[in-house]
């Protein structure tokens, strides 16, 4: 029996929902660990398009347990709509496939208000968040005065909880000139959808003891990337929780000898959104083709993503921050069309050779790509079943990035097709 964790290797948007779905037929259980809804999964079955927020890829399977762990913060009502969403499409959802931590974050409407005010008043200096409330509720968290799914359940608790989180909240409302938001209405508004969140409250870390103790598999689904970690990502241009592996344990309950594979799905090129540094960004004709071919735009918000160069000294530096065992190698198929390939292999800053990125954001904004330069295939790679069967410039291009970022390549995508994936190494039977 294997437990596998998946964490984007980049910045996020690597394709992680085609992937988890792929293994998701295989687990018996899939949990979200960490993030909000600010971060989006697509998945393609059969034709039918299922644009996943909160609820973790393997709701949209027959007799699959879905969690959203103690680590994620969660907006009620984007909960309730989108598990509305979900079922309009003819999935069946219950307390029976879908489980919430009763220990998890809410989200509530002056944490999004505070996104959306700071967002506005930074200006140059914004982070370019999705305004959807999760670093001010992850705040609330840190702070111990956050409004947890288990408040739910009590009139007077939550009343009381309500008083603290408002005093800090209006204190700060009041300093930048907005008016002070009223509790009555909230816990009014609060209590009316208690009964539907509540329905699916469990404590986590329990049922997944039982879930191991049943030899089920269970899969950790991440949000974003390694590279928005709020500790080893590009700071201050993150987001507000750990992203890397090892928070599947402390964002689900479970010790860390729970994980026995971790998966990082990384992108044959590299795309970021949002703000922040950027090495290998290409704002040319080449950066567009990429974003054209790649359908580069947001799950969540529909932004345009920034896209450029495969970064092999910044992938490699997130496989060893994360303790990747493998790599899912995503949207090959999006290069098929180009004469020529890069892959950077170090920076240049200031004059000196790195080969990694530096933790400064000012050194990180000043590093120049060194690259190493493919010839590329310039045929389809779309729908291909085996390795051997690809173009030779793409095999070569491939084992080179291997080579260079020291870890297995596992499996390889050639389209957003789930069935259309290489597959090398299976996670589970490792």
């Amino acid at each position: 029996m294997k437990n596998v964790v998946v964490v984007g290797s980049q910045w996020g948007d690597e394709g992680k929902g085609k992937i988890v779905d792929w293994l998701s037929s295989e687990a018996d259980v899939i949990i979200r660990f960490q993030g909000g809804h600010n971060a989006g999964h697509t998945l393609v079955i059969d034709g039918i398009v299922y644009k996943l927020r909160l609820l973790p890829s393997g709701i949209v399977r027959k007799n699959k347990i879905s969690i959203i762990g103690n680590g994620v913060v969660v907006d009620p009502w984007a909960l309730l709509e989108e598990i509305d969403e979900i079922k309009s499409k003819g999935i069946k959802i219950s307390a029976e496939n879908l489980i919430l931590s009763e220990a998890a974050t809410l989200i509530l409407p002056f944490h999004r208000e505070m996104d959306e005010i700071r967002e506005d008043a930074a200006g140059n200096s914004k982070i370019g968040t999705t305004r959807r409330g999760i670093g001010p509720a992850y705040e609330d968290k840190i702070g111990r005065r956050s409004i947890r799914v288990m408040d739910l359940a009590s009139d007077n608790n939550l009343d009381k909880r309500l008083e603290v989180v408002l005093q800090h909240h209006n204190a700060i409302r009041k300093g930048l000139g907005k008016t002070k938001f009223e509790k009555d209405q909230l816990k009014k508004d609060l209590l009316k959808i208690a009964p539907q969140i509540l329905k699916y409250s469990k404590p986590v870390w329990k049922k997944i003891d039982e879930f191991k103790s049943q030899n089920k598999k269970i899969l950790f689904e991440g949000a974003q990337g390694v590279l928005l970690d709020v500790d080893h990502g590009t700071y201050p241009f993150v987001t507000s929780s750990n992203t890397v592996a090892s928070s599947a344990a402390t964002g689900t309950g479970c010790g860390i000898n729970s994980i026995n594979y971790v998966l990082g799905i990384t992108k044959a090129y590299t795309t970021r959104v949002g703000e922040g540094p950027f090495p290998t960004e290409l704002t040319d004709e080449i950066g567009e083709t990429l974003g054209t071919r790649g359908k580069e735009f947001g799950t969540v918000t529909s932004r345009k993503r920034r896209c450029g160069w495969f970064d092999g000294v910044l992938v490699r530096q997130t496989l060893k921050i994360s303790g990747i065992d493998g790599i899912a190698l995503t949207k090959l198929d999006v290069l098929d069309e180009l004469d020529e390939i890069k892959m950077c292999i170090a920076y240049e800053i200031d004059g000196k050779k790195f080969d990694y990125l530096p933790a400064s954001a000012e050194d990180q904004l000043r590093a120049k790509p060194i690259y190493k330069s493919f010839t590329g295939w310039k045929s389809s790679t779309v729908g291909i079943e085996k390795f051997e069967d690809l173009p030779d410039n793409a095999k070569k291009y491939i084992k080179e990035l291997e080579k260079f970022v020291e870890t297995t390549i596992s499996s390889i995508s050639t389209s957003p097709e789930r069935n259309d994936t290489i597959l090398i190494k299976d996670p589970f039977k490792i």
